[in-house]
């Protein structure tokens, strides 16, 4: 299997490795913290003790005569009554003058560096046997003599109760990090639970229940940045079914129009024998409405290509001015039949487009102007140069002003102001959307206003001067 395709981790995993890591790595430091505590305690008390044997030793010898037999009573007597301690005196020549029993320190003592004062650092550590020393050889000068004294002490006591304290202090370091895992667990998951929770309200809402919204301050913090955004997709769902719900509505209007008066025209053809001009009119009239249903199923494949990136405009120089006159001498017979006058003012740079599609969407808005203008009124197109990177060609006509809350969906596919599309004569509601895909083809935008009894759609196009 690879990588990419195994199951990521879940967050309770992830925090509790990450947790498990922390808590290990916490728990060693600590334990070698004290380990190291200890075995230093120790030390400095070994090192305490050996100084008082090195001193009492010394003691002995500055307090002694020079006869051999009271010197080694002397030093017999010099640490009595401690366990586990032994010494051995040499003099200048190396000769053992004294050396406690139970303990062969000579080997030793020739290996050992003199120390010039007993401290934990200075000790070493030596093996003898199945024993372990800790020692020190420090060099005494006494009444002229030179005595070189070593003190040790069996360690063996101390390595005993380290090794216990060692096993007893990693088994409370383990036990401790096994409940801090099994805190962090139940931390995590009632942690998660408002998201448990989160995600079951989110599993509940339905195609019909898109109206539900979540509450964001009933969350945790961390969470309500989540809810926002799920409220914000839901919202705009919402609006898509419910566009839909309408274009659902709308199609089946259009299409059973067109294809009621086909079936209703072809059976009266069929009903009784006719003459050749009848049938000619039957079938001119059957091709208005295909030509018709043929228009709206291009609209929407021509759509589907601006969803899709699939739109090409072929760049060529236009001048607005050009297009926009010859587009009202196309549209001028319309216009003097309701009485209605095309205007243009301003001017603008040439910019680079696809001729057919600009047409397209320029003449798209000259259609809607002319259709909600009021007779004996006029349609003004504005060409402008509103800012150094683009330029504006504008369609305002005089007529009812269109909601504000219809205004930021008005470029959207199927949408309708009046859901009831009784109208035959406005289409699909696909016009504005073609507008907005062709524009956006080209690098721009587009704008809706209406306030006053005036109704203003803006195209933005990019200046490429």
């Amino acid at each position: 299997m690879k990588l990419a395709d195994r199951q990521p981790l879940s967050l309770a995993t992830r925090v509790m490795i990450f947790v498990g890591l922390a808590i290990g790595l916490s728990l060693i430091l600590i334990g070698s913290l004290v380990l190291n505590a200890v075995e230093r305690h120790f030390a400095e008390q070994d090192a305490g003790e050996l100084a008082v044997m090195t001193e009492a030793v010394v003691k002995a010898l500055r307090n002694s005569s020079n006869d051999t037999a009271r010197r080694r009573e002397a030093l017999s007597n010099a640490i009595s009554g401690h366990h586990g301690v032994y010494f051995q005196v040499r003099n200048r020549q190396g000769e053992v003058v004294y050396a406690t029993p139970g303990a062969e320190l000579s080997g030793t003592t020739a290996m050992l560096t003199p120390a010039p004062a007993i401290h934990a650092a200075n000790l070493q550590t030596w093996h003898e046997d199945d024993k372990t020393f800790r020692g020190v050889l420090t060099q005494n000068n006494i009444m002229g003599q030179s005595y070189s004294v070593t003190t040790a002490i069996d360690i063996g006591f101390h390595l005993q109760f380290l090794d216990r304290f060692q096993q007893t202090l990693w088994l409370i370091m383990s036990l401790a990090g096994m409940v801090t895992l099994l805190a962090a667990w139940y931390g995590v998951h009632q942690a998660h639970a408002p998201l448990r929770g989160l995600s079951d309200r989110m599993g509940d809402i339905q195609a019909d229940r898109l109206h539900v919204r979540l509450d964001a301050s009933s969350v945790p913090s961390e969470l309500q940045g989540l809810v926002t955004a799920f409220n914000h997709m839901i919202g705009r769902l919402e609006e898509s079914f419910t566009r839909l719900s309408h274009f659902s509505a709308d199609i089946a209007h259009e299409l059973r129009t067109p294809l009621t008066n086909l079936i209703t025209q072809t059976q009266v053809g069929l009903g009784k024998a006719r003459a050749p001009e009848q049938y000619r009119e039957l079938l001119y009239s059957n091709l208005e409405e295909q030509e018709r249903l043929a228009k709206m199923v291009n609209e929407m494949l021509w759509l589907a290509k601006g969803d899709h990136g699939l739109l090409k405009p072929v760049q060529v120089p236009l001048d607005l001015t050009r297009e926009v006159n010859e587009l009202f001498d196309f549209f001028e017979a319309l216009a003097e039949e309701r009485q209605i006058h095309l205007a243009l003012e301003g001017q603008a740079p040439s910019i680079q487009g696809d001729r057919a599609m600009l047409r397209r969407a320029i003449s798209n808005l000259l259609s809607n102007a002319i259709r909600h203008t009021p007779s004996g009124n006029k349609v003004l197109v504005r060409l402008a140069n509103p800012s150094n990177h683009e330029i504006s060609l504008s369609v305002q006509n005089p007529g009812p002003a269109i909601p504000a809350e219809h205004l930021r969906n008005i470029f959207d596919r199927f949408y309708r102001i009046d859901p009831s599309r009784t109208r035959q004569s406005e289409g699909a509601g696909l016009g504005l959307a073609i507008v907005r895909s062709i524009v956006e083809a080209h690098g721009g935008r587009v704008e809706a206003a209406s306030a006053q009894n005036k109704t203003t759609f803006t195209l933005f196009f990019p200046d490429t001067t």
